[in-house]
C-alpha cells in the first residue's frame, strides 16, 4: 500500500509531522507514505495536517501494539 515508510518513532510533536512534510515533497503524486509514530499526539496532529493541506489525502490510521507498546501508523498520499 505505501511507496514509503518513515520511521518516526521515539520522536516528539512535532517532530513526526515536520520529517513527513519533509517525506512528501520527495514522493510523487498519487504516492503513498506510511509514518511510524510513538506519539499519541500525533494522531491529531495528522489529522489536523490533513485538513489543512491541499496535496495530500490522510487514507488511514491505525494503532498497534507491538512489545508491550501502542504504535500509530498514519498513511499520507500525496495528491499535487
Amino acid at each position: 500500500m505505501e511507496d514509503k515508510v518513515l520511521d518516526a518513532s521515539g520522536l516528539a510533536c512535532p517532530m513526526p509531522l515536520v520529517k513527513a512534510r519533509q517525506e512528501l515533497n520527495h514522493l510523487s503524486i498519487g504516492q503513498t507514505l506510511k509514518v511510524i509514530c510513538t506519539d499519541r499526539g500525533s494522531i491529531n496532529d495528522f489529522q489536523g495536517w490533513a485538513k489543512s493541506a491541499n496535496n495530500l489525502e490522510l487514507v488511514k490510521q491505525e494503532t498497534l501494539h507491538q512489545n508491550g507498546k501502542e504504535v500509530f501508523v498514519h498513511y499520507i498520499k500525496k495528491t499535487n
